[in-house]
């Protein structure tokens, strides 16, 4: 029996998405990204759910991509990571398209592939336990494939200082640069800025949200069509270097990579 890795609840016409994952940080399976891509069929579907709220259970909302079992399964580095990258690109593009608005509700971490989702997201709504990172670039790697939901939300010089420093920052900064929509410093504090977007959101019609979202994402899907399978190949051909082997060593043993000076 398959483990439910993404639950679903439904009330007053939302549809609520939940990474149940915890125990890996709610990395991206293969099982979670099948059943999240279910959910999101599932809302486009349903004339009764006129918005989605993506959220998660403990304390990271989503660590990016598990590719353990590619590469359980005998799949090189880069191969996994051609798997995952195409997974995760189909992912952002089904919220993007969604004809209903993604709001993301977060209170924990966010890393790698968590960031495609929070940007691919309508609205995102951060706590106090938040916090974020691109760490890729202290990995030997770059996030190819999340920047294309990212990079359009995001100020010009905040891209350039976190894409390359991978420095953590918290929820204040983000709303700063444009990751996050509003951020609130209690678990009472966001369910109250839910409340007032949800609210207006069932106040609007579903031919009204539909058009007004394809306003808002034109843009960013136009680039993202364009650059999606560029990025890829990007991701799966760093992902296949020494420097990233090194990089992904160093992490797992906990200690400092070749190239770290400091």
């Amino acid at each position: 029996m398959t483990e439910t890795l993404v639950r679903r609840d439904v009330d007053a016409g939302v549809l609520t998405l939940t990474l149940d994952s915890p125990k890996n940080r709610n990395a991206l399976s293969t099982t979670l990204v099948a059943q999240l891509n279910s959910g999101l069929i599932e809302a486009a579907e349903n004339p009764d759910v006129r918005a989605v709220v993506l959220t998660h259970a403990g304390g990271t909302f989503c660590a990016g991509a598990d590719l353990s079992a590619a590469l359980a399964s005998g799949a090189t580095p880069e191969e996994a990571s051609a798997q995952g990258a195409g997974a995760m690109v189909e992912l952002m593009r089904s919220i993007l398209e969604l004809p209903k608005p993604v709001i993301a509700r977060i209170d924990g971490h966010v890393r790698a592939g968590g960031f495609g989702l929070v940007s691919a997201a309508d609205i995102a709504i951060g706590g106090a336990a938040c916090t974020f990172a691109l760490t890729e670039s202290r990995l030997g790697l770059a996030p190819a494939i999340i920047s294309l939901t990212v990079l359009p939300r995001l100020s010009s010089r905040s891209a350039s200082r976190y894409f390359l420093t991978g420095e953590k920052f918290g929820p204040e900064q983000a709303v700063e640069m444009g990751l996050l929509t509003a951020a609130a410093d209690s678990g009472e504090g966001i369910d109250t800025v839910m409340s007032e977007v949800l609210d207006g959101i069932r106040k609007a019609s579903p031919q009204g949200l539909a058009a007004s979202k394809a306003l808002t994402t034109e843009s960013i899907l136009a680039a993202f069509t364009a650059k999606a399978a560029l990025r890829a190949d990007e991701s799966a051909a760093l992902f296949g270097t020494d420097e990233a082997r090194e990089g992904m060593t160093a992490f797992l043993s906990r200690r400092k990579p070749a190239w770290d000076l400091t």
